[in-house]
């Protein structure tokens, strides 16, 4: 593969600076967007809603453990399934220590409709301290849109509570997950990428389909998947 082009440190030092300004004003905009988001309106969960968890059952309420706000990870693992998502699970990887969640009067719960022991179990293999709850025979992942014609969908939902009242107030799906993901963002700044097909990279640059090269962090192997650097 052809590198960079290779510069002197005043040609690169000039190139940073331009990209700076494009990056500075990317963030302004993610700032203005998250103000925006503050202001949705919001939408009342009336049903209720009861879901199996490790010490017996819990409401949606009880998921907010007191506190006002509630993120939910619709976590896809379906009734059927043996584990879960590989994608999911690359997802729940990345969820950091809760404490700093709760510093801001913030829960996290994942919930999935696969019943509690197959939960519990690749909880056990993954090696995760997360809230995670079985919604398994209640309509609560039709309600919400994370199951849909029998398909299951990964998803970010964002609740209010107010006293016993609950409330949706936004959620994302697809690649609006991605924000999550720190091994993306980290990867965006490198100078290969993601190496996947959809990215517009130089001629040659090493990229395999989308998907594809995710695995549980259990399931990857120990040598490197590519070497497109050729040593000397």
């Amino acid at each position: 593969m052809a590198l960079p082009k290779i510069v002197s440190i005043d040609e690169w030092q000039a190139a940073r600076e331009a990209l700076l300004v494009k990056e500075k004003a990317l963030m302004r905009a993610r700032d203005a967007l998250a103000a925006e988001r503050r202001r949705m309106p919001m939408v009342r969960m009336d049903k209720p809603h009861t879901f199996d968890g490790p010490d017996g059952p819990v409401s949606l309420l009880d998921l907010f453990e007191g506190r006002t706000q509630l993120v939910i990870y619709h976590f896809m693992f379906a009734p059927d399934w043996d584990a879960g998502c590989d994608g999911c699970s690359m997802f729940a990887d990345h969820v950091g220590e809760l404490a700093h969640l709760h510093a801001r009067d913030t829960s996290f719960a994942m919930i999935s409709r696969a019943p509690l022991a197959k939960l519990e179990a690749y909880r056990a293999r993954m090696g995760w301290d997360l809230p995670w709850v079985s919604s398994y025979g209640t309509d609560f992942n039709r309600d919400v849109g994370a199951t849909r014609d029998d398909d299951e969908h990964h998803m970010l939902s964002v609740f209010l509570r107010d006293g016993d009242e609950i409330y949706r107030t936004w959620y994302t799906e697809n690649r609006g997950v991605e924000v999550m993901l720190g091994t993306f963002t980290l990867l965006d700044m490198t100078p290969l990428g993601r190496q996947e097909t959809w990215e517009e990279s130089p001629e040659g640059w090493p990229q395999t389909p989308p998907y594809d090269w995710w695995r549980r962090h259990d399931e990857y192997e120990t040598t490197a998947v590519t070497d497109p650097v050729p040593a000397d």
